[in-house]
């Protein structure tokens, strides 16, 4: 029963917190350099004032901020994101269309940090103060410090245009019709480099955290009772150490689960990914103001998503957390 109080006051939180992030996201959009109107007009060569009063009036920018704001507020709070006058479609329909490649790019590489990063982590621990550890350390503050674009950029030149044996861009083969074992093979090939990529940065972060964590927690009364009892070193590692050293990560790791699809937008326009980041980039430079704004909720409503399932795990990894 608490719990599921928890769970509701969670989805109120994350309801109004979802609510602000609309209304900021949609003075910020309106406070930046032009409109669709004028990216419109100027791709077409038309500077006719009453044609550019025409479309100002079809999208509904020629009425108050405020006005505009209330009608946006309401059609989210009716499920409708908008149309887009750009691509001539449901903002919504755009979305679903892109999601799921966006959730897979993004769901393998937090899959691939987190295990990876865990696993260098303790690691590294363990062997504290030799040279595995000087090593680990030093390529986890490479990949941290290294531009995500550059790295993607580096990763292409490698193996797909000097080796070849990786494909660099796209979804899938284009022409091939595939089905079945075929396509799904198909799509993991194209999958590894832009997963790997993207897992790389966020795989440094957990390692660092892995390993801090570890190194603090095996100084404690109870692992000194463990190895007092005799307890073998390597059970002491996991089911002592490890367990209660996971705790920070699995915080830090929910938190970048629905921030990753801001690297994400990286990721996908340099490996020409269709996901909804690329969505979000090209809507950006069409000035696309129902997709852009309806792609960050979507991003938004992911991180609060993210953020109450972190919640709800920590309230069972960690016994010590009592439910109001």
């Amino acid at each position: 029963m608490k719990r599921l109080q928890f769970m509701i006051t969670r989805l109120a939180q994350g309801f109004i917190a979802l609510l602000v992030i609309a209304i900021v996201n949609f003075l910020l959009i309106r406070a930046a350099p032009g409109d669709p109107v004028s990216v419109m007009a100027g791709e077409a060569g038309a500077s006719d004032p009453q044609f550019i009063a025409q479309l100002r009036t079809q999208f509904g920018l020629d009425q108050p901020l405020a006005t505009q704001l209330f009608k946006y507020l309401d059609h989210i709070l009716h499920l409708d994101l908008g149309y887009s006058y750009r691509q001539q479609q449901s903002v919504f329909h755009l979305i679903m269309e892109r999601l799921p490649a966006t959730l897979l790019l993004t769901g393998s590489a937090f899959v691939l940090a987190l295990l990876l990063g865990v696993a260098a982590g303790a690691l590294a621990s363990r062997r504290a103060g030799t040279w595995l550890d000087s090593a680990i350390t030093v390529v986890s503050l490479v990949f941290y410090a290294t531009p995500l674009y550059w790295l993607a950029m580096m990763a292409v030149l490698l193996f797909t245009v000097k080796l070849g044996v990786l494909p660099g861009f796209g979804y899938v083969t284009v022409g091939a019709d595939l089905h079945g074992l075929a396509l799904a093979a198909d799509i993991a090939t194209h999958l590894i480099l832009p997963v790997v990529t993207l897992a790389l940065f966020y795989m440094a972060v957990y390692a660092r955290m892995t390993r801090a964590s570890m190194l603090e927690v095996a100084q404690m009364d109870f692992v000194k009772t463990a190895r007092a009892k005799g307890l073998r070193p390597g059970r002491i590692q996991r089911a002592h150490i490890l367990r209660n050293a996971l705790l920070p990560v699995v915080t830090l790791a929910g938190m970048q689960a629905g921030g990753m699809i801001g690297g994400a937008v990286l990721t996908e326009t340099v490996f020409a990914w269709p996901g909804i980041g690329r969505l979000m980039f090209d809507a950006l430079l069409q000035r696309d103001y129902n997709l852009l704004l309806g792609c960050f909720l979507v991003a938004a409503a992911m991180a609060v998503l993210f953020n109450l399932l972190t919640d709800l795990v920590y309230t069972i990894v960690d016994p010590r957390i009592q439910l109001n």
